[in-house]
């Protein structure tokens, strides 16, 4: 025994230490495999970055050059009128240009160039403006030479063909402005819409130098402005060493052709991520060292967890044995009676993860229904076993006597005399008369049950200790009487306190608006479990849930007849049987089956058109001491309560034939109603009897 008991430590702790090996294992893949993810995303949020900032400096960039290029269109714009109006004065032509170039900074020259042969007098004239950049004084020159072809130009030639404007290729300006520079050009028309000539606003290229280098994003990027035609015009920064990988941004400069890009090293773009990188295999190191030296502690602790899960299974065996001993105990055929037609019964209990303490118990002996719920208090397998002494001693009590105080007293004696465990039981039970609707009921702590008459209410209950608390206590019977269709509903302290993950009780109002819509009992236990899943939802059951659904439909019986004079001898055994059940006094049984004749008689003779077969359909029902018949047919609308009150004092040769039948109904019963509904006659006469 003892070598086999070594070799089983010996093999647990084999086993420990390969799983401890594989969780070693596992954690470097994991670790390896979640370095590299986050350096990914840790690489494509840096990008994401540098995006933004690069967008931002670009944006701003942008912004100053849009700045200078709005002015130099606005200076040509604004000039348009007052160059047309000199095309008629050629000796005045100069003064354009000279304009431009005096009343806007940014321009440092200007010319207005007539089309060729547009004047006779002058084939080419082209007056040009610019601005000494020495003492910044006004020069007029004429760019109409040999030397310099502005007809052949392309701030020339393509201006008379772009009539919104034209930003030509920056070039350098021999001849003009000897100076690096774009020019923006418009042609001019002139008072038929021709095009006579073109003026143009040179803008130099020195300031662009200036606002590309404050482009810095990284120590080492580079920022350039390149032309449409694809060449570059300035160019700030480090130059992008040969086979090196850099990440570049771009954006356009609107109505100029050109682009504003900046380039960034990858090795400057992602040095924190190398640094990271560098950082986090240091710590995967030393997690590997600790988690080898936590290794050799849990191989030790594993095989005591070992023995603990086989001994904490035995005992979730036991929990389990118990709790299918808990429910073998109570009831679950449903219906319970299906041959009765006077009870509609159902009940369920949901048993929580642990063994608990709920239970019910119902059975029929001499035409009571004698049932019980109850909840003893606290968990496990104590609370089964009260439950089961409970259960046992309701059974052995009842079957003997019929008084709900004295069958909870003498169970309350014997569970006191033996609780040992200190425990106490909350306890309703009730006994039903299913022939009169009589209830005699004791609560010994429990939830008093809801009563479903007209609405819902609570039933009244005397404020009873639970059982098992003290010996001798004096225990309060209560009675009311059911009616035809009453329904009562039971239940422990798990459905109203079941609780949602926040911490929120079901409660006794969602418990009313389930019960508010009548429906089969089975359909309402049905209702109010869909109701307690969906408000507690993912939080755990903490509590059995137990119900039971009583629906009275006793008291009640049919007599169907149809309009034959000869059907009216069946009223007599009709009356007999239910005198008999509710042991009512023969000269009361005579008076009410004549009544009953007379009542009957009247819709056999006049309700149906002579020759025409009907029905006459007779309820009789007690509730609250009285007897109450409804008469109902289908036949034309009659109502035999408006007919003149009969005088008896007259002899019969002076008295009206009718009203005579009614008279007798009235003076026999206590109450006489007529209604028409639903196409139905329909009279009721009730006597307390």
């Amino acid at each position: 025994m003892l070598r086999k008991r070594e070799n089983k430590e010996a093999s647990t702790k084999g086993v420990s230490i390969r799983a401890g090996l594989m969780v070693v294992l596992v954690a470097a893949a994991t670790l390896t495999v979640t370095n590299f993810i986050q350096s990914r995303y840790l690489q494509k949020g840096i990008k994401q970055e540098a995006s933004l900032r690069a967008q931002s400096e670009l944006e701003g960039a942008r912004s100053d050059i849009m700045d200078i290029v709005n002015q130099a269109e606005a200076a040509v714009r604004n000039s348009l009128w007052i160059a047309q109006w000199c095309l008629s004065q050629t000796d005045s032509l100069f003064r354009v240009p000279q304009r431009v170039v005096l009343d806007n900074p940014v321009v440092v020259g200007s010319t207005m160039a007539l089309v060729p042969d547009y004047n006779s007098k002058y084939p080419l004239y082209a007056p040009y403006a610019v601005r000494n950049l020495v003492n910044g004084n006004i020069q007029i020159l004429s760019l109409a030479t040999e030397e310099y072809d502005y007809p052949s130009q392309e701030w020339f030639l393509v201006a008379l063909e772009d009539t919104e404007g034209y930003w030509s290729e920056p070039y350098f300006d021999i001849g003009g402005g000897d100076q690096y520079m774009t020019t923006y050009s418009m042609p001019v028309k002139d008072r038929n819409g021709n095009i006579a000539a073109v003026l143009t606003a040179d803008v130099s290229l020195d300031w662009l130098t200036s606002v590309v280098k404050e482009i810095q994003l990284y120590p080492n990027s580079t920022s350039t402005i390149v032309s449409r035609d694809g060449n570059t015009l300035v160019m700030a920064g480090n130059t992008p060493p040969e086979g090196e990988k850099y990440q570049t941004f771009s954006i356009p400069v609107e109505r100029t052709g050109w682009t504003l890009s900046i380039s960034v090293p990858e090795k400057d773009l992602f040095a924190s991520v190398r640094k990271a990188g560098y950082l986090i295999r240091l710590l995967q190191l030393l997690g590997f060292v600790m988690l080898l030296f936590i290794l050799r502690v849990l191989t030790k602790n594993l095989i005591k967890l070992h023995a603990l899960s086989e001994q904490k299974e035995r005992m979730q065996s036991e929990l389990r044995i118990g709790h299918d001993i808990q429910m073998s105990m109570v009831p679950k055929t449903f219906p319970p009676f299906p041959d009765r037609k006077d009870l509609d019964f159902a009940a369920v209990i949901i048993p929580a993860k642990e063994v608990g303490g709920d239970l019910y118990d119902y059975y029929i002996r001499d035409g009571l229904l004698f049932f019980c719920i109850g909840d003893v208090s606290g968990k496990g397998v104590p609370a089964a076993m009260v439950m089961t002494v409970t259960h046992t001693l309701f059974r052995a009590v009842s079957s003997h006597e019929t008084s709900p105080a004295r069958i909870v007293s003498v169970m309350n004696t014997s569970l006191t005399q033996s609780n040992e465990s200190e425990m106490f039981v909350t306890f309703f039970i009730g006994v039903l008369n299913l022939a009169s609707g009589h209830l005699q009921y004791c609560n010994a702590g429990h939830n008093p049950p809801l009563w479903l008459a007209d609405g819902i209410k609570k039933l009244p209950v005397e404020p009873n200790l639970p059982l098992g608390v003290e010996d001798e206590f004096s225990f309060q019977e209560q009675e009311v009487c059911l009616r035809y269709d009453d329904a009562l509903f039971l239940y422990t302290d798990g459905l109203t306190e079941a609780e949602n993950a926040s911490a929120q009780l079901f409660g006794e109002e969602r418990v009313q608006e389930v019960l508010h819509k009548r429906r089969n009992s089975m359909e309402h236990l049905k209702a109010m479990e869909e109701a307690v899943d969906q408000f507690v939802g993912e939080a755990p059951q903490s509590d059995d849930l137990t119900m039971l659904f009583i629906n009275y439909l006793g008291g009640e019986q049919h007599l169907v007849l149809h309009n034959d004079v000869q059907e009216i001898s069946k009223l007599a055994d009709f009356v007999d049987s239910i005198a008999e059940e509710n042991q009512l006094d023969p000269s009361l049984a005579m008076s009410l089956n004549l009544a009953l004749e007379e009542a009957v008689t009247n819709v056999v003779l006049y309700a149906y058109p002579k020759g025409t077969d009907g029905e006459v359909d007779i309820t009789a029902r007690l509730a609250d001491g009285s007897l109450e018949f409804v008469i109902s047919d289908s036949g034309i609308p009659f109502d035999p309560t408006a007919a003149p009150k009969a005088d008896t004092t007259l002899s019969v040769q002076e008295r009206p034939i009718g009203g005579l039948g009614i008279y007798l109904v009235r003076e026999i019963m206590d109450d006489v109603h007529y209604e028409r509904v639903d196409g139905k006659n329909r009279l009721s006469i009730s006597k307390k009897v």
